[in-house]
C-alpha cells in the first residue's frame, strides 16, 4: 500500500490549518510514517505537484490521501475515515465529532 498525503500550502507559505491538525493527529497516533509521500497543494503555484494532483482528481479540499494498493486506488479527505479504513486504527465517537469543521457544514 502506497499513501500519498496533499497538503495545502497557503500564500503566506503556511500549512493550511487543518492540514496541520491532519499531521499532528497521525504523529500523535504514530501513523505518521505510514505516510509514504506529502505533495504540497500550493495556493502561489497552481503547477505545484499537489495542485495537479487536486485537479485530476477533483478534490476541492486539502489535506486528501491518496491510497493506491491491489484493489487499485481510493480517495480519502477524511484523516479519521483514512486510519479508520486504511491504517487499522479505532476511531472513538468524541474524535469523529471534534472533526466536525463548522467552515464545512452548510449553513442558512
Amino acid at each position: 500500500m502506497h499513501i500519498t498525503m496533499v497538503k495545502k500550502r497557503l500564500a503566506d507559505g503556511s500549512d493550511c490549518r487543518k492540514c496541520q491538525e491532519a499531521t499532528d493527529y497521525l504523529a500523535s497516533r504514530g501513523l505518521l510514517s505510514r505516510i509514504d509521500e506529502v505533495l504540497l497543494a500550493d495556493e502561489n503555484d497552481p503547477s505545484s505537484p499537489g495542485m495537479v494532483l487536486s485537479k485530476q482528481l477533483g478534490v476541492e479540499r486539502a489535506p486528501f490521501f491518496v491510497v493506491k494498493d491491489e484493489r487499485g486506488e481510493a480517495v480519502y479527505v477524511s484523516v479519521l475515515q483514512l486510519v479508520r479504513d486504511r491504517l487499522g486504527a479505532t476511531v472513538t465517537t468524541a474524535q469523529q465529532a471534534q472533526s466536525i469543521d463548522a467552515d464545512d457544514v452548510g449553513g442558512i
